[in-house]
């Protein structure tokens, strides 16, 4: 519950099933409308959605912290009505389309419309079909498990830990051969679905699906696509670099006959189910002498931090930048330490329930150097979201859906050890030479996961525009694996298989882009923070703390909310309106002379 203006994944796949098919309960008239009569809707509209905003999100608050089956009825309730004024409202404004209208009633419009994930055809029965569709593809996921000959069932949750800690070649194999079986019988359903929402975008007057996701980011879809690969290119240096030492070790590890040092990477042996990220493996990979001579678990154990007390420690750091303490309702109503009478959610969201200030954070916090990078993390949505909060209700969201991702990390780029000595947690802090084993886990977790993030959805909108066919579904989803990341499937697959439904995202039709925009815009923010700062340390070792120019400069961005094209946001903040890359190149700059001269006389790229 990040963004204000948003559905859930539930809703927006309830919502685009049934958009822009069901009968506009009013017909427009005859009369030549205006700009006024656009305006009158849209203002109408709002009162409505702040309505439904309000009451979806304190039943969806109330299931997550009181999981039971009443709770997830009344919630589904809610939710139903809210997917079903979403589609009469986008009904309605598309009747607006040929009108010209002012930049900001045609941008309120457009969000309304392009708040679908999966249009629908207007043909009921298609329409029907692909809601079906849809719900099987999202359960086959869910109740996926792979279940052995000897009657032992294991669910993802299982197998994502033995991924993470198996050494064994054969037992990784084997795990992630198992989970692939799930997707398999997705292919014809999503085929199928293809079709359909394609048939629905081109009804809203976009070639297909894809050009219709793309068309979000206030610039045109193709150059959109444009736009990412060009970021892709600046980064890649980096990650060949990373990739390059990694193979080498993995080849050491399992031997080169499992792990040929001029090929992709076997997709099995990175640590995690789809190789999206690689921090799990950081014991066969770290440097030597890599210990930073300290534990931050340890340090907040020593200083009698306790749950909340993380959290003050981390609101602190953005009230040192100028901003507003939370309200007294934050502690009153968030969830921090999970129940012992109850099931809850534990997966850490951010909540602002009234688009006013009742703000919350739900979380199950343990006392770990991680959770206090994390509450850091959460924190930055609440203040983003408080930020906004005067914005109309269009516009209550980020910049774009890269931003509200990259904002929280952003802020947990300046959890330093500068930083826990200047909050009394650490007494001094090491020397340069000890920044190598940081630097190199926090590369296999987000330089790792870069090109990841960029083809999932370049292949789905190669899907949907039909120059991926459906007899090409699995060849090349490998192709752009290997392309991209360096990696490749361990066993031959064929197009029998379905490897790209063993993401949740493709089966679930929850886009992807926004996760990797969050890991280049991350860095371009943390360095455009230090400079106006006034830091003098290396990127990497840079925090935000105590700096009110800085806090000053990010509010401004904040409080745009989505009201202005995304460049415009970024601009506000970095003085310029197009991603940069070179910020993630500066950050891991001693990292990078590192896997330099580790790769040495090996044999890069595959």
């Amino acid at each position: 519950m990040k963004p204000r203006f948003k559905l859930s994944v539930g809703a927006l796949i309830v919502a685009s099933t049934f958009a822009l098919s069901a009968c506009k309960s009013t017909e427009t008239t005859n009369k030549a409308l205006s700009e006024a009569d656009a305006v009158a809707f849209l203002d109408k509209a709002s009162e409505q959605l702040v309505d439904l905003n309000f009451r979806s999100s304190r039943s969806a608050w109330i299931y997550a912290n009181f999981i039971t089956h009443d709770t997830a009825s009344l919630a589904a309730d809610v939710n139903e009505e809210y997917t079903a004024a979403l589609v009469e409202l986008a009904n309605q404004a598309a009747q607006f389309d040929g009108l010209a209208l002012s930049e900001d009633t045609r941008r309120k419009l457009d969000k309304l419309k392009l708040n679908l994930t999966l249009p629908a055809p207007k043909d009921a029965d298609k329409t029907a079909e692909l809601a079906k569709l849809t719900a099987e593809l999202d359960g086959m996921y869910g109740k996926g498990k792979y279940c052995k000959d000897d009657g032992t069932c294991l669910s993802l949750g299982d197998m994502t830990a033995k991924m993470a800690n198996s050494r064994d070649y054969e037992e990784l194999l084997d795990i992630w051969q198992g989970w692939r079986e799930v997707s398999k019988p997705m292919r014809p359903l999503y085929e199928k679905q293809v079709v359909l929402t394609n048939e629905g975008a081109n009804e809203l007057g976009y070639a297909d699906t894809g050009a219709m996701w793309r068309s979000k980011y206030d610039m045109p879809a193709d150059d959109f696509a444009k736009e990412l690969d060009r970021t892709w290119n600046q980064v890649k240096p980096l990650y060949d670099s990373l990739h390059c030492h990694v193979r080498a070790k993995l080849g050491e590890k399992y031997g080169e006959d499992k792990v040929p040092q001029d090929q992709p990477i076997p997709a099995h042996l990175l640590g995690n189910m789809w190789a999206q990220s690689w921090g799990n493996i950081y014991d066969l990979v770290a440097p030597e002498n890599a210990d930073p001579g300290y534990d931050v678990t340890a340090l907040l154990a020593k200083h009698n931090y306790d749950e909340i007390k993380m959290v003050k420690g981390a609101e602190k750091f953005f009230t040192s930048m100028g901003f507003a303490p939370l309200p007294e309702t934050f502690y009153e109503r968030s969830l921090f330490i999970k129940p012992q009478d109850r099931d809850v959610q534990c997966h850490a969201s951010a909540w602002n329930l009234d688009a006013k200030d009742d703000l919350r954070i739900k979380m199950c916090i343990q006392r770990t150097g991680e959770e206090f990078s994390v509450i850091h993390h959460e924190l930055g949505h609440n203040f983003y979201q408080r930020a906004y909060n005067q914005q109309p209700v269009y516009y209550q969201e980020s910049a774009n859906d890269g931003f509200h991702e990259a904002i929280g990390d952003t802020i947990a780029l300046s959890v330093t050890p500068g930083y826990l000595k200047q909050i009394g947690l650490l007494d001094n802090v090491p020397d340069e030479s000890k920044d190598i084993g940081l630097l190199m886990k926090m590369a296999l977790d987000k330089v790792a996961f870069i090109p990841f993030g960029l083809l999932v959805d370049q292949w789905r909108w190669k899907v949907f525009s039909g120059e991926i066919s459906p007899a090409e579904y699995n060849q090349a989803w490998w192709e752009l694996r290997e392309k991209y990341q360096g990696v490749k499937a361990p066993i031959s697959r064929t197009e029998n298989d379905f490897d790209p439904g063993a993401k949740y995202h493709v089966p679930g039709n929850v886009p992807y882009t926004r996760y990797f925009l969050a890991h280049i815009l991350q860095f371009q923010f943390h360095k455009s923070l230090c400079e106006i700062a006034g830091s003098k340390e290396a990127i990497h070792r840079c925090s935000v703390y105590n700096s009110k120019a800085a806090g000053e400069r990010l509010n401004a961005m904040l409080e745009m909310g989505s009201s202005k094209p995304w460049q415009q946001a970024l601009k506000t903040l970095t003085g310029k309106d197009e991603m940069d890359a070179t910020a993630v190149l500066d950050y891991f700059a001693p990292l990078q002379k590192y896997l330099d001269e580790q790769n040495k006389g090996r044999n890069c790229g595959w």
